[in-house]
Parts: C-alpha cells; sequence; structure tokens
C-alpha cells in the first residue's frame, strides 16, 4: 500500500496556523508500514496542552527517589551542599537547551520523537535511534517500578509487620512481589487510557508531591529542632585543583540524568497549544524543580543526621522511622505517586511510540506500553539493582552514552540544515523525500557512528569493578569517557552539518 499525497506541497498548501501546521485538507496516509493513528500528526484542535501542563509534567516526573538521591552522591564525592546543589541546576539548564530545541518539532508539526527523527535518519532509518531510546526507557521503567515497589513494601511493612519475615520467593520476600506487580500494573493501567489521561494525571500529581516534600521537611526540622549540622559541614574539596575533575564528571552525570527526555520530548510537546506554552512550562517547571528538590533533599537530610546521628538520604528509609500512621500512609501515597508520576512519563510513552514506529501496522500506542511493561519486567530489574558494575555500567551507561549523539544529529537536521521546515506529508510517504537510500540517510548513520565510538569507546572500568578494560576500550579515548554525552552530541552535529551542508534541502 502507498500513501496517497498531494503532488508538491505548493499544489496544495500545508494549513499553518501561528505557526503550527497540519496535514492538508484531503491528504489520504495508508501505508501501514509508515501510519497508524498514534503516529499521525496531532490535529491542531487536540492541541491545547498549556505552560500549567508542561510545569507539571516536569514536577511530576522530576520528584522521585532517584533524582532526591542524586545530591547525596555528589556529597559523596567529596562536595558540599551548596557544590553539589550548583552543580545539579547548572546541569539542568544545560540540558534544558537541547530540550527546547527537539521540542520545537512538537507544538509546530504534532508529530512524536520517531516520526522527527524520519527526517533525518530516513523512514526506516529512524528505527535506530527509537530502539536505542526505548531500550534504555524499558530498563529504566523496570528499575523504577522495582524501585517503587520497594518503596512501598517497606512502608506497609512498617504498617502492616511482618511483611519482611514473609517467605521467600527467587530470593525475596514474596511480599515484595507482590508490591512490585501491584504497582506495575496500576501504572500500566493508567498510561492504557492514553494521553490525555496522564495530562489530568500529572495536573494534580505534580502540587500533591510538593506537598509531601514540604511535609517530610517540616516533619524532620521539627523533630531536630533545626535543619541539622549538614549544612555545616565543608567541601573536601574545596574549589581549587581538586574541585575541577569532580566537577565536569558530574555534570555529565547530572545531565545524562534527562538525557533522554531530550530526544523524545516531542512525545508530549505535540500536544502543546503554541511554543510559548512548550518553552515557559518546560524552563519554569525543569531546572527550577530540580533546583527545588535537591535543596529539599539536602535539607531534610541534614535534619536527619541531627536526630538520627547519621544522614538518612532515602526519603523511604526516613519516613519509615516515623510511628505515626497517618504519616506512613501519606509517605505511603507520596511515593506511590511520585514513582508512578516519573515512571510513566519519562518511561513507558516514549518506547510506546518507538515500538509503534517499529512495525505500526501491529503496534499501537498502547500495545507498544504493554510491551514496554513486559520487557521491563524481563530485563530483571532486581539485578540491575544488586550488580550496578556489571548491568547498569554495562547497558545503561553504554547504550545511554548514545543518546547525546542522535540529540546532535536531530538538532543540526531540523534547525542547520531545515531550519525548522519539515515536509509533513513525505515522513509517513516511502519514496517521498525522506526515503533517501531504501529508507536510510546513510550520512545520519556515518555521523552517529562518529559520535558514538567517540562517546563511548573510551568507557573503562577500575580493575575488578566492571566489565571495561582499565585503559579504556581504545585507550586514546579514555580521556573522553567522563564527557560522553557532551562529546557525542558536539561530535555527531559537526559531522552530519558537515556531511550535509551544501546539499539541496530534501
Amino acid at each position: 500500500m502507498t500513501a496517497t499525497v498531494p503532488p508538491t506541497p505548493s499544489d496544495s498548501p500545508i494549513p499553518e496556523q501561528a505557526g503550527r501546521v497540519e496535514l492538508p485538507p484531503g491528504t489520504v496516509l495508508t501505508d501501514n508500514r509508515f501510519v497508524n493513528d498514534d503516529l499521525l500528526p496531532v490535529p491542531l484542535a487536540r492541541r491545547r496542552w498549556t505552560t500549567y501542563n508542561f510545569a507539571a509534567l516536569w514536577v511530576g516526573m522530576a520528584h522521585n527517589i532517584p533524582s532526591w538521591l542524586l545530591a547525596s552522591g555528589l556529597v559523596a564525592l567529596g562536595m558540599d551542599w551548596k557544590q553539589a546543589v550548583f552543580t545539579i541546576a547548572l546541569a539542568n539548564v544545560i540540558v534544558l537547551a537541547p530540550m527546547l530545541l527537539t521540542g520545537h518539532a512538537g507544538p509546530k508539526y504534532g508529530i512524536p520523537f520517531p516520526v522527527l527523527a524520519r527526517a533525518s535518519f530516513g523512514l526506516r532509518g529512524a528505527n535506530l535511534p527509537a530502539l536505542i531510546r526505548a531500550g534504555v526507557a524499558c530498563a529504566w521503567f523496570g528499575i523504577q517500578t522495582w524501585i517503587g515497589g520497594q518503596g512501598i513494601f517497606v512502608l506497609l511493612g512498617k504498617l502492616l509487620g511482618g511483611w519482611a519475615e514473609a517467605s521467600e520467593v527467587g530470593g525475596q520476600p514474596w511480599t515484595l512481589w507482590v508490591c512490585f506487580v501491584l504497582f506495575w500494573a496500576l501504572e500500566l493501567a493508567i498510561i492504557y487510557r492514553g494521553m490525555e489521561a496522564l495530562r489530568r494525571f500529572e495536573n494534580w500529581a505534580a502540587p500533591f508531591v510538593i506537598v509531601g516534600a514540604l511535609v517530610l521537611l517540616v516533619w524532620i526540622a521539627n523533630k531536630a529542632g533545626g535543619l541539622g549540622p549538614l549544612l555545616d559541614q565543608p567541601s573536601r574539596l574545596g574549589w581549587g585543583a581538586d574541585f575541577w575533575p569532580v566537577f565536569f564528571p558530574s555534570l555529565m552525570g547530572m545531565i545524562a540524568f534527562w538525557s533522554t527526555l531530550s530526544l523524545n520530548i516531542p512525545d508530549f510537546t505535540r500536544f502543546g497549544a503554541g511554543q510559548r506554552a512548550q518553552v515557559w512550562g518546560q524552563t519554569l517547571g525543569l531546572p527550577t524543580t530540580m533546583t527545588l528538590f535537591a535543596l529539599l533533599s539536602v535539607f531534610v537530610t541534614s535534619g536527619s543526621q541531627a536526630v538520627y546521628g547519621a544522614a538518612v538520604w532515602d526519603p523511604v528509609a526516613l519516613a519509615a522511622r516515623t510511628d505515626n500512621v497517618f504519616g506512613l500512609l501519606f509517605a505511603l501515597v507520596t511515593v506511590l505517586v511520585a514513582t508512578i508520576s516519573v515512571n510513566i512519563a519519562a518511561n513507558v510513552v516514549s518506547p510506546a511510540y518507538d515500538l509503534a514506529n517499529l512495525a505500526p501496522r501491529l503496534i499501537n500506542f498502547r500495545t507498544g506500553a504493554l510491551v514496554t511493561g513486559v520487557v521491563g519486567v524481563l530485563i530483571m530489574p532486581w539485578k540491575l539493582t544488586e550488580t550496578p558494575e556489571l548491568y547498569i555500567f554495562t547497558w545503561l551507561g553504554l547504550v545511554g552514552g548514545l543518546l547525546g549523539t542522535v540529540a546532535g544529529i536531530l538538532i543540526a537536521d531540523y534547525w542547520l540544515i531545515r531550519r525548522t521546515v519539515l515536509d509533513l506529508p513525505a515522513l509517513y510517504t516511502p519514496g517521498g523525500r525522506y526515503w533517501y537510500t531504501s529508507g536510510w540517510n546513510l550520512r545520519a548513520v556515518a555521523a552517529f557512528v562518529v559520535g558514538g565510538v567517540l562517546a563511548v569507546g573510551g568507557s573503562h572500568s577500575a580493575p575488578g569493578k566492571g566489565p571495561f578494560p582499565e585503559d579504556g576500550l581504545i585507550p586514546f579515548l579514555k580521556p573522553l569517557a567522563d564527557y560522553g554525552w557532551a562529546v557525542g552530541l558536539g561530535a555527531s552535529l559537526v559531522v552530519y552539518v558537515g556531511l550535509t551542508a551544501g546539499r539541496r534541502r530534501s
């Protein structure tokens, strides 16, 4: 089957309203190798997400257990709390830039990430970046679901007693498996209802989680009689020669935390009422929320140090120390809402669209979400979190390092080569201007290979601590390993522009 489209853009102008484009009237796209209802552009009438919706989305995603623990990792490296919060804030200001650049195509054309990738990689080639993004998301979905299940297990065990002593199945108490499965099913039930259900969920989840974090702060500050001694502890690194070798790799790590969303943010912005909504919503929602959350984690942990004699960074472990039933129930609901909020938005939406792009005739958004849930269990997240050197650094670290490379190509193609002008019907039409060589743009593949090798080729491990050679996979690239995201983005952008500039935009 082939798509039926107007002969040329000039024969049937694409309707545009305030910088937003939709398919020309009468366009019929019927090739189900590249089209289904979930991949088609969102009609203008359904692009109605506001600034608040995008800000709420980021508040809901940023407020989760792993992001709460980011500052603790930096303090463990020797930073004081001010240096840790500064590093997190700067990283999120930096990652906001590619987030806004790739997000621009969403409100303008109403297309998801894998369809945008067709412009640069080709209709078939877009499956390469889409599946890389999907793989990372499936792994993180499983990890976040396991973390959420553990949080529920800990808090319910405190409420009900005896849960931790339950008989074991597969090396874990059967009650933990029950928490994991129920949490997994609840996540999929929400996302199965579609993106509008996600928007409504994030709208109320965002303020609820903020209130939950502030309640935790008030509780521990009242219990400690202040904010505790952590705020007075000096940096072990100072601001001199010892600080910068730790700062720059840490900065890259903090950037990498949301680099996944910098690729597939069009999956959300395609529902935006306009560029102003996505720009202001993301600007107000991402760096401010992550910085505030880092501050809250530092203040709460400092209070815990004063109360218990040792810093308790894990908010679930801290909440479990209260004997107040209402407080435990409130903490339980907060953990539930916070983890669901980030997991279904950050780790289910993207692979659902990516898998739909792989086989549109067989997989729609809902089917893709269910496949994500199944894969998230099959990768055994309980193993991923138990042996991070082998699993996380091999799988998430290596594959995740390629995401900056993809971002560089997308930004170069959309902004520098095409100047944000896309032929919307051709993104779904085999044999059209984005067909390239049998559906693959070999220039994008070449840029991806160069950027990817530079980004991850120097991956190395300390002796006995991981799967990589001590001197790096490619020894002379070892100095680049700690800057993989930035190296991949910059290298692929330069190579793609170099290979493409001067050629006819098509």
